[in-house]
């Protein structure tokens, strides 16, 4: 245990709700710690994401406690306290796997034959939960009733060496939850902590059993992967542990092939580009990087559609198809996600017109600035043309006017400068004058004979 004195973690960098949601459980005779990585990055100097809760109080114990609670989860069971848009997660302590169970029921550790946990809700002490959990880094509870540190793993240690070490025997952890490869090489990432080699070692031989996970878990780790700040440096572990082969087969393929130059610059110009606006606080979307991911694959396909006969839009969105319905079986990418994405890769297509009236519809489309960093990311590797980039940067700054003779040059401008409301017609010559068209006469009722 470490005294207060002896560590840097203060009160005043706790959310107000999660000591509000500890002092209520340790008011009522519950144990109540601060736990995982809300503590690791306190010792850190850094800002928590989350605070999370660790508890011998049972879920049902913390609804009856809170009012503002929900309860989720069937694998673990655990408690939601809401207040507004802040969750305070709450976890019962688990029960070492090593004890004896009782009847099949949701009391139970229930692992399959591999040894993945199916469903861990038996309840156990702080003793116990130590060592259910992943890293030493993630195993340190913060105690509200005195403030020290429990530290049962040589978690503290291993922080201030900027190690990643996984508790217990590596294998037997990485299959109880193959999300634990991804989770080691996401905090590598994050915290720039070097792996221990006995951690590391199976990181590459067991990348297989991720095709184990369900592909909508895979969805959300690649978002943490990806647009958390550490984008670059996670796109690096995954490719060196072969982690991101198992995720995007087929762009893992193109990467390594020779035609895969520009889309792997392209991939980590985008990524680039994502770990400065996460520093920056600015918004990042899972349509731009899933559009950037699947570029390549798509481009490819498209160009054979398109030698086969189909027309360039048209092949582009039967290629996304394509490549996104092959690829639901590794990361399942939402249909929220999946329509975006098309409509982003077709307006690529569409950016490549630089004349007529439908180039300035371009600018006030939903998703026009997306497409625009698409296409000024692909000029910038290569994989399109600089002076489309340029042309479109220029076009935004100009103004209603300017905009009009920039697309379409051939229009008339009366002796004032205005432009004229109605264009001419494709072809007609400029310096002409245009004539004007008769009406046909009426004829008088009566007039004439059939």
């Amino acid at each position: 245990m470490i005294p207060r004195p002896e560590h840097n973690i203060s009160r005043a960098n706790i959310s107000r709700n999660a000591l509000k949601v500890m002092y209520r459980l340790r008011d009522a005779g519950y144990q109540a710690f601060l736990v995982g990585g809300g503590v690791r990055d306190l010792l850190l100097g850094r800002e928590p994401k989350d605070f999370d809760i660790a508890t011998d109080a049972h879920p049902e114990d913390v609804r009856r406690l809170f009012r503002n609670c929900r309860l989720i989860g069937r694998r673990f069971r655990l408690a939601h306290v809401f207040f507004g848009r802040d969750i305070v997660e709450v976890a019962t302590f688990r029960a070492s796997d090593q004890e004896e169970g009782g009847d099949e029921d949701d009391t139970l550790l229930v692992k399959d034959e591999e040894g993945r946990i199916l469903r861990d809700n038996r309840y156990g002490t702080i003793d116990d939960d130590v060592w259910r959990r992943d890293f030493t880094a993630n195993a340190l509870y913060y105690n509200i009733e005195d403030f020290s540190i429990w530290d049962y793993a040589g978690g503290v240690d291993d922080i201030r060496a900027g190690v990643l070490r996984l508790i217990g025997d590596p294998e037997d952890r990485y299959r109880e939850d193959p999300v634990r490869l991804l989770r080691a090489v996401r905090f590598a990432a994050k915290l720039g902590f070097r792996v221990e080699p006995e951690t590391e070692q199976p990181l590459t031989t067991l990348a297989p059993l991720l095709e184990s996970v369900p592909p909508a878990r895979l969805f959300d780790e690649v978002l943490k992967l990806f647009l958390s700040g550490h984008g670059v440096a996670s796109y690096d572990l995954l490719r060196r542990y072969g982690h991101f082969h198992q995720l995007f087969p087929a762009v893992d393929r193109l990467l390594d092939s020779e035609a895969g130059e520009p889309y792997r610059a392209l991939l980590l110009a985008s990524l680039q580009n994502t770990d400065q606006r996460v520093a920056a606080d600015e918004p990042v979307t899972p349509v731009f990087l899933f559009s950037v991911l699947m570029w390549g694959p798509v481009r490819r396909r498209a160009a054979e559609l398109e030698e086969a006969g189909e027309p360039p839009i048209q092949a582009l969105l039967l290629a996304a198809d394509e490549v996104m319905d092959a690829q639901q079986s590794q990361v399942a990418i939402p249909r929220r996600i999946t329509a975006p994405m098309k409509e982003l890769m077709v307006t690529q297509l569409k950016l490549n017109r630089t004349r007529g009236k439908r180039v300035l519809g371009l600018l006030g489309q939903t998703r026009f600035r997306a497409a625009y960093d698409f296409l000024c990311l692909r000029a910038k590797v290569g994989d399109a043309d600089p002076a489309l980039a340029e042309f479109w940067t220029q076009l935004q700054e100009l103004d209603e006017a300017q905009r009009i003779a920039a697309v379409d040059p051939g229009r008339r401008r009366p002796a004032d400068g205005a432009t004229e409301e109605q264009p001419q017609a494709d072809g007609e010559d400029p310096a002409r004058p245009r004539r004007r068209r008769r009406r046909p006469r009426r004829r008088k009722p009566g007039g004439g004979t059939d």
